[in-house]
């Protein structure tokens, strides 16, 4: 029998429990993240820049957000729409789940649905809310390790997720 969980904190998002030796963090609620793989209709990548207080500086990602946080019961392509156009100013036509990951299995039970968003029309700058500050990157898939080295070099975060864009020769291109 393995020992019983035992909650050190809890807040509005998180919980952090132990298990025996092992600690590690969770989602409060029924709420789901969607990571957004889209593409502008010139075919370049839309990539999002914001500063992330767990790493004090700003970050590369993935247009991303929470799914459920706002309305309960929000699925997955309704949060990712939602998100997609208030993060970048584009609303996606179709949205396709392309699979469920967890972000750090080691560290917390948090997942997330990668989905692809097509057919994007403009509708606004995006940005995000005011205290998120986004800057929204339109960057050719081919650029992207390019993109990504300088976007370190400059001393921004990288969002592992990025490495969903780039095959096994491209990974150490980008570290380098």
């Amino acid at each position: 029998m393995s020992d019983p969980t035992r909650t050190m904190w809890e807040g509005r998002y998180l919980k952090v429990s132990q298990q025996g030796t092992w600690e590690y963090a969770e989602r409060q609620g029924q709420i789901g993240a969607a990571v957004i793989v889209a593409t502008d209709e010139a075919g370049r990548l839309i990539l999002v820049e914001q500063f992330r207080i767990p790493i004090g500086r700003r970050c590369i990602e993935l247009p991303a957000g929470l799914v459920g946080d706002e309305s309960a019961g929000e699925s997955i392509v309704d949060g990712a729409r939602r998100e997609l156009e208030e993060e970048t100013g584009y609303l996606a036509d179709k949205i396709e789940e392309l699979g469920l990951f967890y972000s750090s299995p080691g560290m917390t039970s948090e997942s997330f649905m990668v989905v692809r968003a097509t057919g994007l029309v403009r509708t606004g700058a995006g940005g995000g809310s005011p205290e998120e500050d986004i800057t929204v990157h339109h960057v050719a898939t081919a650029d992207v390790p390019a993109f990504v080295r300088a976007a370190r070099t400059s001393g921004l975060g990288i969002d592992a997720k990025i490495l969903l864009l780039l095959d096994q020769a491209t990974i150490a291109d980008c570290a380098a």
